[in-house]
């Protein structure tokens, strides 16, 4: 079946994101016309971008997808479109932009570098390094023996582990080895490791590429990804390209006021502003609007709802909870938040209702005082041995204070609120020794 759709996307394939809808995961509808990439949530079919159809076919198809949508039960909206399908599409769609991408002619960039003295410098001081960047064969990385192939494998499993989110799905999933004769690979190695890779997969129907993965690892040096970008740019203007693309940069542009708030909240788990200045650096020659595109009198809220849920893998809820489990630094930052104003309680309440002692009573407030402050050191920067020694501590601290509720507290309970203070003593030491030794884990695979 992906056979069918190549076929259909070196006829047809516009959007930028054309080609990534060959990755597994996605589904597909056909008509007599074209075909359609999109996720099923359950509730929604979410497709990938434009239609891959004929600019004279592409109304058709969208109102014929529209309907075979909502025939099965489902909303339907189109995630990362352009305006070529807004132009084609203008009596079916609705539009609101939902970020900007990069745009380079690769015939110019010599000269982009040669007036960037921050581009220029940041490439010198890769190959300062002993950076080196070469091209792979397809062969390389189809064999999956190849030592190139398992150096690529394992770069991607470290760099996920870094992600402050849990792994996403539909157009940002990282699956760079499927039809490897179709795209183009980059490795910089360093002392005959590789550091980082970069893939970059054709824009058929501009005669294009999207440089859809830059994987580098936690310690390659400073410049990698420029050098291997540099290095993109003139190979694929040696190959005659005079269209090239970063991807999207999200939220960043024209985006509505509650989009811009979404990425205010947001910042926290995904640099929204950083992905856009990295790609501004490199001066691209022109920005182009994305958007999300949905049928006319459909609720945008409900569309965006639906984008989320197919990034999510298909639930919010367990991708939320695999998030947390990473331990990112907002989360962190969060438990040490909240334990100032448990700390200020211990040290309150009467002590002879809820302590043996009054040092008992103390020493539980020094301890508190001690994590909170070990709990914002690590939120400003991840050590693993710190993160070892609180969640250490914070798992005999939930054992402790079992013990001491079991044997001290339950006999004294005088009401629903005392109760609720005590199944919080004991299950918030818990949840929290969950978060870092699993946010532990996850740094070990990361390689930190």
């Amino acid at each position: 079946m992906r056979s069918r759709v190549l076929t259909l996307l070196r006829a047809h394939g516009f959007n930028r994101t054309s080609f990534q809808v060959l990755e597994l995961g996605f589904r597909y509808w056909f008509c007599d016309e074209g075909c359609v990439a999109y996720s099923d949530t359950g509730s929604a079919w979410v497709a990938a971008g434009a239609p891959i159809a004929s600019d004279a076919a592409l109304s058709s198809v969208t109102r014929a997808f529209i309907a075979a949508g909502r025939a099965s039960g489902r909303r339907v909206s189109f995630f990362a479109t352009e305006t070529r399908l807004l132009e084609a599409a203008a009596q079916e769609l609705d539009t609101i932009q939902i970020g900007e991408q990069p745009v380079w002619d690769p015939a110019s960039w010599a000269n982009i570098v040669k007036s960037s003295r921050s581009l220029r410098e940041q490439i010198r001081r890769a190959r300062a390094k002993g950076v080196v960047v070469r091209q792979l064969d397809s062969v390389e990385v189809a064999d999956r023996t190849h030592p190139a192939r398992r150096a690529m494998e394992d770069l991607i499993a470290r760099w996920l582990a870094t992600r402050a989110m849990a792994p996403m799905g539909f157009l940002v999933d990282v699956q760079p080895f499927d039809f490897p004769e179709e795209r183009r690979y980059l490795v910089a190695e360093r002392e005959g490791t590789i550091v980082a890779f970069l893939c970059a997969v054709p824009i058929y129907a501009r005669s294009g590429w999207l440089i859809e993965d830059l994987v580098r690892h936690v310690e390659a040096p400073n410049g990698t990804g420029e050098m291997l970008i540099d290095s993109a740019m003139r190979l694929l203007a040696s190959e005659g390209s005079h269209d090239v693309t970063l991807g999207l940069a999200p939220l960043s542009g024209s985006v509505n006021r509650w989009l811009g708030a979404a990425r205010s909240i947001g910042r926290a788990l995904y640099d929204f502003r950083g992905v856009h200045a990295f790609k501004a650096k490199l001066k691209p020659d022109r920005w182009e609007p994305t958007y999300l595109a949905y049928p006319k009198g459909a609720s945008p809220l409900l569309s965006v709802y639906d984008v989320l849920v197919a990034f999510a893998r298909g639930s919010l809820s367990r991708f939320g909870l695999e998030t947390v489990l990473r331990g990112p630094a907002f989360v962190v930052r969060t438990l040490a938040v909240l334990l100032v104003p448990w700390t200020i309680l211990l040290a309150s309440v009467e002590t002879r209702h809820w302590f043996p002692a009054p040092w008992v009573q103390w020493a539980w407030v020094g301890f508190d005082i001690v994590v909170m402050l070990g709990l914002f050191a690590l939120s400003s920067r991840f050590r693993p041995r710190l993160a070892r020694l609180l969640a250490s501590a914070i798992t005999l601290d939930g054992m402790l204070t079992l013990l001491e509720a079991v044997t001290f507290n339950v006999p004294r309970l005088r009401n629903q609120t005392d109760w609720l203070v005590v199944v919080i003593a004991c299950l918030a030491p818990m949840g929290a020794a969950i978060v870092l030794w699993s946010a532990q884990a996850t740094r070990y695979r990361a390689g930190s």
